[in-house]
């Protein structure tokens, strides 16, 4: 079964989401939107059965001031006004599947000891569109106060890239939603929760030939209690940068210490998205390519750590 779309200009869609429980909730969306394809595709895959891990939802709602977040296995119906349906095509229809960009979380393959593959979450939508669009402003009014990144060995040459260390009218944003968000984080990975402690947040800028050379985010004595690494990415529409993704490195054991293997992950910075995967994993930040090499193109992150309790 496959959801078809005609080649129509976008009218507003009246969607009624019916989840488990005998809740609901009413949100209008153009008819051309991810969000909207992207929940008729988890009903279509739960029809199937197809296997994987579950999308989690966040849809804004009352004007962007609070936001509706469930997971898709919740999802029982949709309620559409006007009508879209789910037809049956038949094998000779050349029809193609709409191609949704996905917030779920990758399986990963079946490894011989799953600690040593790399798994991540992207959430899409992130913040509201009206609280990017003020993060956005915010950053551009902040430019003369970024300094220069360093590593913890001062190493040369090994990472650029410029930083904010304090936004208080953001990180405390940052820091309960992420509070918020992580146990479903950790229960689609698999992992056990573990006792909370601090969470920590920057706001980092990459511009023309900027990069994070590898490393991982928990090796030096004053780093060993961070557990998890957590990079939202936001930036100016249209686009005017391209690299930057983040490579995250599958894992290999010598001596006794996780190191890099050769296979890894690519994760692309998609625009209001958040990454959470274990700080232990090593990873790097591919070179950006910033023509115009303005401040206001870079590629912007919100990136932290959250650390475990002692």
């Amino acid at each position: 079964m496959t959801y078809t779309q005609p080649q129509i200009k976008p009218q507003d869609i009246k969607v009624k989401i019916l989840l488990t429980g005998g809740h609901q909730c009413t949100v209008t969306l153009k008819s051309d939107t991810p969000l909207l394809h992207s929940l008729i595709k988890t009903l279509v895959d739960r029809t199937q059965q197809t296997p994987g891990f579950s999308t989690l939802f966040q849809i804004p709602i009352d004007g962007g001031r609070s936001a509706l977040s469930f997971p898709g296995e919740n999802l029982v119906g949709l309620v559409t006004e006007p009508p879209i349906y789910l037809q049956e095509l038949q094998p000779q229809q050349p029809a193609t599947p709409v191609e949704i960009p996905a917030p779920e979380i990758p399986a990963p393959a079946p490894p011989v000891n799953d600690d040593l593959i790399s798994r991540y979450a992207q959430i899409d939508n992130f913040l509201t569109p009206a609280e990017k669009n003020k993060l956005i402003k915010y950053v551009l009014a902040k430019e003369s106060e970024f300094v220069s990144t360093s590593t913890s060995t001062n190493a040369e040459d090994y990472r650029r890239s410029m930083v904010l260390h304090s936004f208080p009218e953001f990180s405390e944003l940052m820091v309960n939603r992420i509070k918020a968000i992580l146990p479903d984080v950790l229960q689609k990975l698999n992992i056990p929760s573990f006792p909370l402690g601090e969470i920590e947040a920057q706001l980092t800028m990459h511009n023309d030939n900027n990069f994070y050379k590898l490393h991982n985010d928990s090796g030096s004595p004053d780093t060993a209690s961070r557990f998890f690494t957590y990079v939202y990415y936001f930036y100016r529409e249209p686009k005017a940068f391209s690299g930057g993704e983040l490579q995250i490195y599958n894992s290999k054991i010598e001596n006794n210490f996780y190191v890099a293997d050769k296979t890894f992950r690519t994760v692309e910075p998609r625009n209001n998205s958040i990454v959470f995967f274990l700080s232990r994993y090593m990873h790097e930040v591919l070179r950006v390519s910033c023509p115009s090499k303005a401040f206001a193109d870079s590629r912007f992150t919100i990136n932290g750590w959250v650390r475990k309790a002692n």
